[in-house]
């Protein structure tokens, strides 16, 4: 099954309450957090403080990706303030430390991959992870356009996460729409986190319920394949 991230990144913040109801009530799986600190990624968004605030509101998982230096460091805070999952970046902390980390907190283990970066520096710690992001974008803004040399990398991650029969998501963030929502579908990633395609749309919820149709279909495709 096909999940759906909405990416809080792009939502109107002076109607956020109003925002995470209406992809709620739309079907989402979760929530996508991302966490930018102006060093690791050149953006700033929001601290932990909004997500315990979201946390309040929302009956969704709280999928928060930290893209930010010294993340271990502020593992335990999001914890408290109410992640489900949590995903670090590769380039900006130790695997195993971090890894580590998530786990003693008792949540989900996410690890993210800048588009550069070799899926081959991933291997070695599927077997103790929940997630592998797959970033579609350079990190740190919304609304860029897809970076199409990452379809290679999904197919391979999934084609070794399969072969080596292990459970472990994929996830694609950035420039997600209906078009690239199929093609990372019919590479192997199983959730999707969007932002501009869904809160930038006059109708989020037609957005949504476009977005799910499209992936279902493309991955019934993929199956019958």
């Amino acid at each position: 099954m096909i999940k759906i991230a909405p990416s809080i990144l792009n939502c109107d913040f002076t109607n956020l309450k109003e925002s995470i109801w209406l992809v709620e009530k739309a079907g989402v799986d979760m929530l996508h957090l991302d966490i930018m600190d102006g060093h690791f990624v050149p953006n700033i968004s929001f601290g932990p403080q909004i997500v315990k605030s979201i946390k309040k509101i929302t009956k969704l998982p709280l999928d928060v990706h930290l893209m930010i230096e010294n993340a271990q460091e502020f593992i335990s805070i999001f914890a408290r303030a109410g992640a489900r999952i949590i995903t670090v970046s590769a380039e900006a902390i130790n695997l195993r430390e971090g890894i580590e980390a998530i786990k003693k907190e008792g949540l989900e283990v996410g690890v993210a991959l800048k588009p550069q970066t070799p899926v081959e520096s991933l291997l070695n710690y599927l077997n103790q992870i929940d997630m592998a992001l797959l970033m579609t974008v350079e990190p740190g803004f919304g609304g860029q356009k897809f970076i199409s040399s990452v379809l290679p990398k999904i197919a391979h991650l999934r084609d070794y996460i399969s072969k080596n029969r292990l459970d472990v998501d994929i996830q694609v963030d950035g420039g997600i729409d209906l078009n690239t929502a199929r093609l990372t579908v019919d590479n192997g990633a199983n959730i999707l986190v969007s932002g501009e395609y869904i809160f930038g749309s006059p109708d989020p919820r037609k957005a949504i319920a476009d977005l799910r149709r499209v992936c279902n279909l493309s991955q019934k495709k993929s199956a019958s394949k």
